[in-house]
């Protein structure tokens, strides 16, 4: 069963006074491109995502981000009293210095005092084990990834559908064309004689093998057998790479690309309005079935 690229999964959680809340995004790329945005200081848990994610996906665009806050509950104020001397000696040197100039200055007050910087620091109220913090959000990733590869798995099971109908479609389409082309045989035949009676009340010592030789290329050229068996190919093809588990999203773009081929070329050799109609016809619902296929991994 196939996946899609596109897909989301977020998590919420606490430890004590630290919460935290993860988002993650996936949309569809070429190949795997990883964009994470993880606070500073976090260099363990950033390489465990990484690993995490390159063994699990295989293509897509995927931002993963994570978000810390601390709880009022852990933002109690602490009194660095060292800092503190060193505000109440420079304070104190500042008010002689004055007084031996003879300037009087005002007394600080207690509030000018602690607005000094480095006196009085937010932290835990009691303190956090930072390696259990990890641990939790390193459990959390693999929860968070499976959800997220939920949703994969569930938009992937759509777009099979989807695709899976598509090639419905085409199959229709292509027995249709190989009907209509039947059906253009005495037509073909008839503009091929008739061409050939103008060829030679023109040409006195027409060359009977050269002329042989020219309707034989002209057969060749307007005969659409062959489109018709690799489009047929390529249908059983697309259908036994939805049918499998591994990632099928680059094969069945490769795919969709030599059915535009095929396609293509089955309009060039027409000749006929009705297999034109359903070339035409064939190339639209091939184009449905691409842009389906982009999404898939």
């Amino acid at each position: 069963m196939i996946q899609s690229m596109t897909a989301y999964a977020s998590r919420a959680g606490t430890l004590g006074a630290t919460s935290w809340s993860w988002d993650l995004r996936g949309v569809n790329a070429r190949g795997l491109d990883l964009r994470l945005r993880l606070p500073d200081g976090m260099a363990t848990l950033e390489a465990a995502a990484r690993t995490a994610l390159t063994a699990t996906l295989n293509r897509g665009s995927i931002a993963l981000n994570l978000r810390l806050a601390r709880t009022e509950a852990g933002q109690a104020l602490q009194l660095d009293t060292a800092q503190l001397d060193r505000v109440l000696q420079a304070l104190e040197a500042v008010q002689q210095r004055a007084f031996a100039i003879g300037v009087t200055l005002a007394q600080a007050t207690a509030a000018d005092v602690l607005n000094q910087r480095g006196v009085i620091q937010q932290g835990l109220g009691e303190e956090q084990d930072e390696s259990s913090l990890i641990n939790m959000l390193q459990d959390d990733i693999h929860v968070l990834l499976e959800e997220f590869c939920a949703m994969r798995r569930a938009e992937g099971a759509s777009l099979h559908n989807v695709i899976h109908a598509q090639l419905s479609q085409i199959d229709d389409l292509i027995a249709k064309a190989a009907t209509a082309a039947e059906a253009r045989r005495p037509d073909a035949q008839s503009n091929l004689t008739a061409a050939l009676r103008r060829v030679a009340d023109d040409i006195s010592d027409l060359d009977q093998t050269r002329m042989l030789q020219e309707l034989a290329v002209l057969a060749i050229k307007t005969d659409i057998t062959e489109e018709i068996d690799r489009l047929r190919a390529h249908v059983s093809a697309a259908r036994a790479l939805l049918a499998d588990k591994a990632p099928a999203g680059r094969k069945l773009d490769f795919l969709a690309q030599e059915f535009n081929r095929e396609a293509n070329t089955l309009c060039s050799k027409a000749q006929s309005s009705d297999l034109t109609r359903i070339g035409l016809d064939l190339k639209a619902v091939i184009e449905q079935m691409r842009e389906q296929i982009q999404n898939v991994e």
